[in-house]
């Protein structure tokens, strides 16, 4: 995730990290020689056909309103995994809170908090697709290579871990509310991962882009002339972008550079368990070159 300020005019011109640009270049830059070999050709071979620009402006418009309702999918999905991210950081803070009135024994209740975190931490690996082996070195935790869903196994865990430690009715149903709000959390992170935007979406978009991207040069061969790769290349910019923006932000848990910080929500909870745990607070997580992992 891209965190930093309101970016300077300097900044608008070259700023690279968190921009689209490097991955839709060579897109940007085929359309734009095919646009400059057209225009020679039209002037010193072969006359080429030359078409009315109002098609295309029509073609644009609806192509960058299709573009604006993918956008906004997209964008909903980033949202919705922002805000369960949001639940899950505060569900567990009230468990440590919890833990803290109907736990008493510190050695049970720093069990249970080290297997809050060893679910989160999986959870977090699980949505990523990463080895098990980028666990925390230092978090003490069960071997959950062999389990089937380790964010399932160690939240079993940890359910069994507060059936047996709570000492009352009570207490057992208030935790258990609040497992079933961590599971809830969990099960909505794990629709958005996998269930993507219906394909036909991206094949259009892509599609009708280069479609547009191909064929607008011979709307500008008159007006523009020599200008026509420039106005090309601009056009493709923006269509290419809005569709690669689409698709970085409809993967919200990824390691990209707009997916979301989820190893510094990680350290957030990490942090507030300290003063539970007896443990000195780790630093939160910094950006590195504008970057939050």
């Amino acid at each position: 995730m891209i965190v930093r300020e309101q970016p300077r005019l300097i900044d608008l011109i070259s700023a690279l990290q968190g921009s689209v640009l490097p991955r839709i270049l060579p897109r940007i830059l085929g359309v734009t020689v095919l646009s400059l070999v057209l225009v020679a050709l039209d002037r010193f071979v072969l006359r080429l056909p030359h078409t009315n620009a109002a098609p295309f402006a029509m073609f644009g418009v609806a192509l960058s309103l299709f573009l604006g309702f993918r956008n906004n999918a997209a964008y909903e999905r980033w949202w919705e995994g922002r805000k369960l991210w949001g639940q899950l950081i505060a569900d567990l803070r009230s468990l440590a809170r919890e833990c803290e009135m109907f736990l008493p024994e510190n050695e049970t209740r720093n069990t249970v908090l080290y297997q809050a975190l060893t679910f989160l931490h999986l959870h977090r690996i699980n949505l990523r697709k990463l080895p098990l082996s980028r666990l925390p070195l230092d978090l003490p935790c069960a071997d959950y290579s062999n389990s089937a869903h380790p964010p399932c196994a160690a939240l079993n865990d940890l359910n069994a871990s507060l059936s047996q430690a709570a000492p009352d009715g009570f207490a057992k149903r208030a935790l258990s509310e609040r497992l079933g709000r961590i599971a809830l959390a969990q099960a909505g992170c794990e629709r958005l991962a996998s269930t993507p935007l219906p394909f036909v979406y991206s094949l259009l978009i892509f599609r009708t882009a280069y479609l547009y991207c191909l064929l607008v040069p011979f709307a500008l061969l008159d007006s523009a002339g020599w200008m026509t790769p420039l106005f090309v290349a601009i056009v493709a910019y923006v269509f290419f972008g809005l569709a690669e923006v689409a698709e970085e932000l409809a993967q919200p848990f990824g390691e990209t550079v707009n997916g979301l910080a989820l190893d510094a929500m990680c350290r957030t909870v990490e942090i507030s368990y300290a003063p539970y745990l007896g443990t000195t607070p780790p630093p939160p997580l910094k950006a590195q070159n504008y970057y939050l992992s």
